[in-house]
């Protein structure tokens, strides 16, 4: 049986100015933004990704303190490249820390504008070999060659 991670709720104080973070300064691509009387959510999902996050004010999202969640783990194939494009777009990024010369072993992270903090591994495997074929797969997932 698979089991797969696909969302991961984000507790963020302004839904828009986080939407804004994630999409404009990170890079996520935004998959929804809805607003109806009940609620306000937003899924966003990094490019390569099989997992999206989710802000908004949801009973699950309020039951979080906004800045509560700590490591949540992207992975790059180029460390140096990712964190100079974040630093472009004006993320503040930690320093790149080599914890093992071994591929794997590489970091650096940055936090959204509420404290929720992020590492970023690079894995230089996933330049040939990525989880997901960005040719085969559209926004939601759905096989695109069958």
């Amino acid at each position: 049986m698979d089991w797969t991670l696909e969302v991961v709720i984000v507790p963020v104080r302004d839904l828009d100015a986080a939407i804004a973070f994630y999409r404009d300064q990170v890079g996520f691509d935004l998959d929804h933004d809805t607003t109806n009387e009940h609620m306000h959510v937003a899924q966003l999902t990094p490019r390569g990704s099989g997992c999206s996050i989710v802000v908004g004010d949801l009973p699950a999202q309020r039951a979080m303190e906004p800045g509560s969640l700590h490591g949540i783990q992207l992975v790059v194939a180029d460390a140096e490249a990712a964190r100079a494009e974040l630093v472009g777009r004006g993320v503040e990024c930690s320093e790149i820390q080599v914890i093992d010369p071994r591929d794997g072993g590489t970091f650096f992270g940055f936090s959204d504008l509420d404290g929720n903090s992020w590492a970023v591994q690079e894995l230089k495997v996933r330049a040939d070999r990525p989880l997901i074929a960005h040719e085969a797969r559209g926004r939601f997932g759905e096989d695109l060659e069958h």
